[in-house]
């Protein structure tokens, strides 16, 4: 059976909900559970017609740092309320999936959790799906919940 949980948040109720039904699952099966945010590792202003100071980027990127270790801390609670054992990861990444296939790797995870948004037509096409590439460049198993 699975032994360690990459459960990715992006803050939202869905990911919240996942991340509720993942911790039950990890307490029925023994799993260990490890939260993952991941930071968009792009910077705002980058590619504008105007120049930003340095400034400005070290502290976008410390806000982003800040709600993403928030948001973990809320699967935190979670875990510690039902006795998984769990640990947290933020990090900044290009892209969310990418961030969300190393984490797996890293932390040698063997399942990957994620919520699905469920976005269909021109949303998903102009929001591409997370879910997706992580489901194409995943070296294992995942499971999406909805």
């Amino acid at each position: 059976m699975f032994k360690h949980i990459l459960v990715p948040t992006d803050g939202s109720a869905i990911a919240l909900k996942a991340a509720k039904a993942a911790i039950r699952f990890a307490a029925q099966t023994g799993a260990k559970v490890t939260a993952f945010h991941a930071v968009d590792a792009r910077q705002p202003g980058a590619t504008s017609a105007y120049a930003a100071s340095a400034r400005t980027f070290v502290d976008f990127e410390k806000r982003a740092r800040e709600i993403g270790e928030a948001h973990v801390a809320d699967v935190a609670a979670l875990a510690e309320a039902a006795g998984v054992p769990f640990a947290s990861l933020v990090s900044k990444a290009h892209r969310p999936y990418e961030g969300i296939v190393e984490a797996a790797r890293k932390r040698k995870c063997d399942l990957i959790w994620i919520s699905s948004h469920g976005r269909r037509g021109l949303a998903r096409l102009v929001l591409g799906s997370v879910t997706l590439k992580v489901l194409a460049h995943s070296g294992v198993t995942v499971l999406v919940y909805r």
